[in-house]
């Protein structure tokens, strides 16, 4: 027996070191370019969305970027043009401000040196970024970058925490521009007027909806991901490995992380943050025979000084600028306050970033979610969350500084007293934050966490002011009504419901208008039929309805009387739609409504004009900012503006001198989540997957995205295999 036992160890022994031989551990940076994508395989299904699968995190993460470089890569070297900054090299020295910003808080060598530092795992992810991206370059020679014809595995440090534009874009270059051009504070005049253009423009953030599954019909909880970003911002993709990643979602160009979506057992969903992450302080700089020194307390302390060289686009050649760059222990020197030298304090902490960003993507219960936002790196966002196991939880903020509560920090504070310093970071637990309400429902729309679920949310008085402003807006008051009474849920019905009709902004103030025209004896004829237009309205958007038309740019005319300084006082949207007779009087509601009715008559021949033939949807190429032409073919949607309570929010943020309105963000990529045995999910894309108009996917899901009708997604393989229109590996596709 024990001769047997014997030979059978040897035989093992023996088989194993064969094995080992023959199939050595591979050293990833070992492999060519070309190697490297042979571990990667890319399935692209009916609308073209890239499911891609490879051995490692690191072969997934080239597959996905070698993707993504496929579906838009003019929208991936844009990111890191920005991000790194660069935009002057290309768009010329009006851009400058805008890369001295991304200098002042990290220059190229400080990226390298965060790439160095950061653990194995991180590094060959950030290897594997950039070879995904060279080799899409290589293999597609026809590709002409705009500047960056290489890319470094140090750049995602510039973009490490995945919302639109991060903290830092919160910091105008407008003052950055009037401090290091000319020393001088930005006039209070230009800077009330750079508020009301904010105030006006298409209202940015999201909806994120979490439903327990006692409120559903399967008994499985769900999920709403409705990002409100600009069109074409974000693609869908799947990026699974046999390290444990199986992520769906939506990804920012250029980023190696799914951003917003979902696994097998965990869903998270972003909405942009009220919480305070970023403060300002003011300094007592003082010049000693040259050294520039800066008060802190007793002491005395030197600024940091350095020089920052930036290149910019003159004609067809480049030209340098070099600025002084001055850093404080609580951040860069970024503009004037008070006649203050001021510096801007905000996370930056890039390793960690992308790490939260990363590991959140593999995540399988609520445990280690919730250990993962241990990281609190994640600044701008709050988390919406659902999985699996059943639990249903909402995060507001991550990354919160504790502070002294007696200094309001709405306001730039006193950098010279220690007591302003920010004492280390809130703990996730003393952050604010829900998990399994007894409502079965928790919501946030970019509002008051305050009324997440109704009675059992968060209360105010439990927590410190700069932890978030108590500010509600018509999507959360919205949102709450179709939630509190609701039961039975399906994906289905989840859809229904974040596209449900009904605007609580305009049932505040037509009315209102209505009373202002009935109350005169002498009533104008001119507005007669529209008055009565509006009385037989139900508040509720559709392409066929005059009432929204009208509705819509009489409440623009409001916003725009109270941004232009003629009220007294500055109320938030919902307070002025609420009580407008305060601010506004009758006569000029009506004088408002006759301009509206005048506005319409000269673009259109007639105030008549349903919604849908005026909101449209224009895709005409790839660029980034679309040149709209109102003779070119378009298309309508009913959807309406977020300002007015809208779910399903549908805005313009810009124009181009036409007459029609024609979306440029709001809903883009949109799912809806089940978590059970299997998960299950649907969604939908403004316009296509692809950037490319010769694509068959460059616009293929916009009359799906107009008619409400979502497309399933094949997560599992089996799915994906039966849905597969293309299967290839990287460098393979004609």
């Amino acid at each position: 027996m024990n001769r047997i036992l014997l030979l059978l160890s040897l035989v093992l022994i023996f088989s194993c070191k064969t094995k080992n031989e023959t199939t050595p551990q591979v050293n990833y940076n070992d492999l060519s370019l070309k190697e490297k994508a042979e571990r990667v395989t890319i399935i692209r299904d009916d609308y073209g969305v890239p499911h891609i699968y490879g051995k490692t995190d690191a072969d997934a993460v080239f597959g996905l970027l070698y993707a993504q470089c496929e579906d838009d890569f003019n929208r991936v070297e844009q990111n890191y043009i920005w991000a790194t900054g660069r935009l002057a090299e290309v768009e010329g020295e009006d851009a400058i401000y805008s890369d001295l910003r991304a200098k002042l808080f990290m220059t190229e060598e400080e990226a390298k040196v965060n790439y160095g530092k950061s653990p194995d795992w991180l590094k060959k992810l950030c290897d594997a970024f950039a070879d995904g991206i060279n080799y899409y370059l290589e293999t597609h020679p026809a590709v002409k970058p705009r500047l960056l014809t290489h890319f470094e595995p140090w750049m995602p440090m510039y973009f490490s925490e995945g919302s639109i534009g991060g903290d830092i874009e919160r910091i105008r270059t407008s003052k950055i521009k009037a401090f290091y051009e000319s020393g001088m504070q930005i006039p209070i005049a230009d800077e009330l007027q750079i508020k009301k253009r904010e105030e006006m423009a298409e209202p940015q953030g999201s909806n994120g909806i979490a439903v327990s599954g006692k409120l559903t019909k399967s008994g499985n909880a769900m999920l709403l991901i409705n990002p409100h970003t600009s069109f074409y911002f974000r693609g869908e993709v799947h990026v699974v490995s046999e390290e444990g990643l199986n992520a769906y979602g939506a990804v920012t160009w250029g980023q190696f992380f799914v951003y917003q979506g979902f696994n097998e057992k965990t869903g998270w969903m972003h909405t942009s943050t009220y919480t305070d992450v970023m403060d300002e302080f003011k300094e007592n700089i003082i010049n000693i025979e040259g050294n520039i020194a800066y008060q802190y307390g007793e002491e005395l302390r030197p600024v940091e000084v350095s020089e920052i060289t930036l290149k910019f686009k003159d004609g067809d050649s480049q030209k340098t600028r070099t600025f002084p760059a001055y850093h404080t222990h609580h951040g860069p020197i970024t503009h004037m306050v008070d006649g203050r030298w001021t510096a801007s304090a905000m996370m930056w902490e890039p390793v960690k970033a992308l790490e939260q960003s990363f590991v959140r993507t593999k995540k399988d219960g609520y445990k280690g979610f919730r250990e993962m936002m241990d990281i609190r790196t994640n600044s701008s966002n709050n988390t919406v969350y659902a999985d699996a196991e059943g639990n249903i939880a909402y995060f507001h903020g991550n990354f919160v500084p504790k502070r002294d509560a007696s200094f309001d920090y709405s306001k730039p504070v006193d950098g010279s007293n220690p007591k302003t310093d920010w004492q280390g970071l809130h703990t996730v637990d003393e952050n604010i934050g829900l998990l399994n309400p007894e409502n079965g429902w928790l919501q946030n729309c970019n509002s008051t966490p305050y009324t997440a679920a109704l009675e059992f949310s968060p209360k105010k008085e439990n927590y410190p002011n700069y932890m978030s402003i108590d500010r509600e807006n018509f999507r959360g008051v919205h949102a709450i009504g179709l939630l509190k009474d609701k039961k039975d849920f399906t994906l289905d019905g989840l859809i229904e419901l974040a596209h449900d009709p009904y605007l609580p902004a305009f049932e505040a103030l037509i009315p209102r208008l209505i009373k202002a025209y009935n109350r005169h004896d002498d009533k104008n004829p001119k507005l007669r039929e529209a008055i009565e237009t509006l009385e037989k309205w139900d508040y509720k958007t559709a392409k066929e309805s005059v009432a929204m038309t009208l509705s819509h740019y009489y409440g623009t005319k409001c916003l725009q009387l109270e941004l232009s300084g003629k009220m007294k006082k500055r109320p938030t949207q919902i307070e002025l739609f609420n009580t407008v007779e305060n601010y506004i009087s009758y006569g000029s509601m009506l004088k408002l409504f006759e301009e509206v009715i005048d506005q319409l008559t000269v673009d259109f021949g007639t105030w008549k004009m349903p919604w849908g033939e005026v909101n449209r949807y224009q895709r005409l190429n790839g660029d980034i900012r679309q040149p709209f032409d109102d003779n070119k073919p378009s298309i309508p949607i009913g959807f309406a503006s977020g300002r007015w309570g809208a779910l399903a929010a549908y805005g313009a943020r810009y124009t181009n001198n036409t007459k029609k309105i024609y979306g440029t963000r709001g809903n883009s990529f949109v799912a809806v989540v089940e978590f059970g045995d299997k998960v299950k999910a649907k969604t939908i894309l403004a316009g296509g997957q692809s950037g490319d108009p010769n694509s068959p996917y460059f616009d293929d899901q916009i009359q799906k995205y107009a008619d409400i009708e979502w497309k399933d997604v094949p997560y599992y393989k089996e799915d994906v295999l039966q849905r597969a229109k293309e299967t290839y590996r990287p460098g393979e596709r004609k």
